[in-house]
């Protein structure tokens, strides 16, 4: 299995893990009626987030933190939420790639969730 090598990679990942999120009834909704993404629009700036992350290739301009704030703000993400999104991460990640930049943007998704859950919980005292 090859590693994570560019922006088509990602979209690859990306696309496979959103259709294991759209397809989980226990955390879908938060996609389809709380935030209503039009998933042909998402994911191109989610290629865009984790290329700049993972390759360096930069072009992310949004604040994923606050995006994520507003959402709480309509329905809580709860860390039983956060542990579905990584569990369809880390398996989406090891269906399709191996090597260091799979490690790499695995441990990228724990961070991301962390601080988020961080986030949220400071921002819900």
């Amino acid at each position: 299995m090859k590693d994570i090598e560019n922006p088509g990679d990602l979209y690859l990942l990306v696309d496979e893990f959103y259709k294991k999120l759209l397809d989980d009834p226990s955390i879908s909704y938060i996609f389809t009626d709380v935030v209503k993404i039009k998933i042909e629009e998402h994911l191109p700036i989610l290629v865009t987030f984790w290329s700049q992350a993972i390759l360096g290739t930069g072009g992310y301009t949004k604040n994923l933190t606050e995006i994520h704030l507003d959402i709480d703000k309509k329905e809580h993400l709860t860390p039983e939420l956060f542990k579905i999104w990584l569990g369809h991460f880390y398996t989406t990640v090891d269906e399709l790639f191996a090597g260091t930049k799979a490690e790499q943007i695995k441990t990228q998704a724990l961070s991301i969730a962390t601080i988020m859950q961080i986030k949220i919980h400071q921002q819900n005292q």
